[in-house]
């Protein structure tokens, strides 16, 4: 048996449209919609005049200035070109608030409720704030609609054609709570962020997905080679089992550097407090040397030292040894950029300040808004080339002749 349809909280208002318009097409649609957004907005206008001259229409002036006509003013708005008769008073003091004098797009308000949704508001705040500013209500269905908007251009971005070679690709997760089938369920975004052959970062994606996994990470990279991605040099990444395995099937020739940032992290979880300090410094020693020769004397004294107290710390660093080595292989201006995941770690941190004030997204889709929003207020600021980039890339050059001439 057919469900049912909700009975539709405007139908009054679809009925009386129907009734007066008789729409056939989508466009006839269109013309009612624009003849309902004049009419309003000149009921608000004549409202804003009565206030500004303190009498009603129809009522007899309480001082000199009175109703002086109309003039016909056509404005932008999201359903196309309206025409709307604006009302004037006798001395020309009349400031109108809902379209201003000079005011040519009132579609305007829409890039606000945009704006404020990518600075971190709920549909709740945002609600709050339409009513205060102008004052009249918007719910919060309705902010939902209007951001909803953006929806076809995140797809055009998420699917736009990649660069053949990027030098440099860091990647990385973050998790949300997200609702799902009435359950709140932990979800994780697939951020891959990376250096341009020119020198400049570029987000090339995020993806929304379940726990994070080595299986979904080898569908990301399928997708970046889908897009255009050919080659990429060097890789970051964090130590998720099975990580390497997925980009080396992707990107055999691709240099793997997992992440000692998040190496430390993970191999000091269990150390006692009153240790920490000791063993942090006899790490320093290991991954800041000049050599791999040299790094691999400090790991033998490091073994020797702690093995006993803490076997599992050591262990890790020595059976993930040959993917936290490869940066040994480069010079410091290479290394630098390599060896940990810091430049997609800030740009995270910007989407967690934007996303903090909501602890649970009611679905995909508002979680993908929300990060593309803040993507796009982030990555704005990043219009200064890597300091020193033509000294790297002369040296990626010659470790990677073969892969950049082919």
């Amino acid at each position: 048996m057919a469900r049912k349809r909700p009975e539709r909280k405007n139908q009054k208002l679809l009925d009386l449209i129907r009734e007066a318009y008789q729409p056939e097409t989508a466009g006839d649609i269109q013309d009612a919609l624009k003849d309902l957004t004049s009419d309003l907005l000149e009921e608000m206008l004549k409202a804003e005049l009565d206030e500004h001259l303190d009498y009603d229409f129809g009522d007899k002036p309480l001082g000199l200035n009175t109703r002086n006509g109309y003039s016909t003013k056509t404005v932008k708005s999201s359903n196309g070109e309206i025409e709307i008769q604006v009302p004037r008073d006798r001395e020309g003091s009349f400031e109108p608030q809902v379209v201003k004098k000079y005011e040519k797009d009132i579609s305007n308000i829409e890039n606000q409720i945009i704006s404020m949704y990518g600075r971190g508001m709920t549909t709740r705040d945002i609600s709050s704030h339409i009513q205060e500013i102008y004052g009249f209500g918007l719910s919060e269905s309705m902010v939902t609609k209007i951001t909803n908007k953006i929806l076809p251009t995140i797809e055009e971005w998420r699917q736009r054609p990649l660069e053949e070679v990027y030098p440099f690709v860091f990647m990385d997760a973050i998790h949300y709570n997200v609702r799902d089938n009435g359950r709140v369920v932990k979800k994780a975004v697939y951020i891959v962020l990376a250096y341009t052959m020119d020198g400049f970062k570029e987000v090339l994606g995020m993806y929304v997905g379940e726990n994070e996994s080595s299986k979904y990470w080898l569908m990301v990279l399928n997708d970046l080679k889908n897009r255009g991605l050919k080659n990429a040099l060097i890789f970051s990444t964090d130590n998720l089992p099975g990580f390497s395995q997925a980009i080396t099937a992707v990107y055999p020739k691709a240099e793997i550097q997992k992440c000692i940032i998040h190496q430390i992290r993970s191999s000091t979880r269990y150390v006692n407090y009153k240790d920490i300090k000791d063993l942090m410094n006899d790490l320093k020693t290991i991954y800041k040397a000049n050599t791999e020769e040299t790094a691999l004397v400090q790991l033998d004294y490091f073994e020797d030292k702690w093995n006993k107290k803490y076997p599992a710390c050591v262990n890790s660093w020595k059976t993930n040894w040959a993917e936290l080595s490869t940066f040994f292989k480069y010079p410091p201006e290479i290394r630098k950029l390599m060896y940990t995941t810091n430049a997609i770690e800030n740009f995270n941190r910007q989407l967690r300040k934007v996303t903090k004030n909501k602890t649970i997204f009611p679905t995909d889709f508002s979680l993908e808004k929300s990060l593309y929003l803040a993507m796009v207020n982030a990555t704005a600021k990043w219009t200064s080339r890597m300091r020193g980039w033509d000294q790297i890339l002369g040296q990626l050059q010659i470790f990677f002749e073969e892969i950049l001439e082919s």
